[in-house]
This record gives structure tokens, C-alpha cells and sequence, in this order.
């Protein structure tokens, strides 16, 4: 692995985290409000949000977003299927796009 596939192999696709953060405040819409899992989950949507309204975002700042996301799913995946929004399509997605 060359210097040029090492830097690639760390970006992150900006379009495709955008896709999954307006999937992700859609379904958010539909969960219940009062859970404290539900309510980080939605901070670190907002965060990963903000992250890529950027005027140039920052591949490590939005990576770090994602990962605060896939730890806050993987805490509220009950809750999450109790209302409706798959939290594993979501994990699994997130977990594509940081390369694991």
C-alpha cells in the first residue's frame, strides 16, 4: 500500500455521510421523545450535521462525528426498533463508510 492508497483508505465519502444524516433526521422524527438515549443520538446527528455544513469539511472531524453516532445508536438500538428505524441498517452504513 503506497502513501496515496494509505490517505484515501482514512477519507471519508462526504455525499454518502450527508445521505445518511438526512436518513437519520427523517427517522428521527418518528421516535418518541423523553429517552435520554434518543436525545444524544439526536445531539450527535446535529453534531455530524454540522460537521458537514463545513464550508470545506474535514474528513477526521466527520469521522469522529460518525463514530459518536454509531456509539450512540448502538445504545439506544431498543428503542430505536421499538419505533420503527432499524439502528443495524444504520451501524452497518456508518461502519462501511469508516472502513470496518
Amino acid at each position: 500500500m503506497n502513501d496515496e492508497d494509505r490517505a484515501s483508505a482514512g477519507r471519508v465519502d462526504i455525499e454518502a455521510v450527508a445521505a445518511l444524516v438526512h436518513a437519520l433526521e427523517r427517522d428521527l422524527e418518528q421516535v418518541r421523545a423523553g429517552s435520554g438515549d434518543v436525545d444524544a443520538l439526536r445531539r450527535e446527528v446535529d453534531a455530524l450535521k454540522a460537521a458537514l455544513d463545513a464550508d470545506a469539511p474535514h474528513h477526521e472531524g466527520v469521522r469522529e462525528r460518525l463514530h459518536g453516532v454509531r456509539g450512540s445508536l448502538e445504545s439506544t438500538a431498543g428503542t430505536l426498533w421499538d419505533d420503527a428505524v432499524i439502528g443495524s441498517d444504520y451501524l452497518s452504513r456508518i461502519g462501511r463508510m469508516l472502513g470496518m
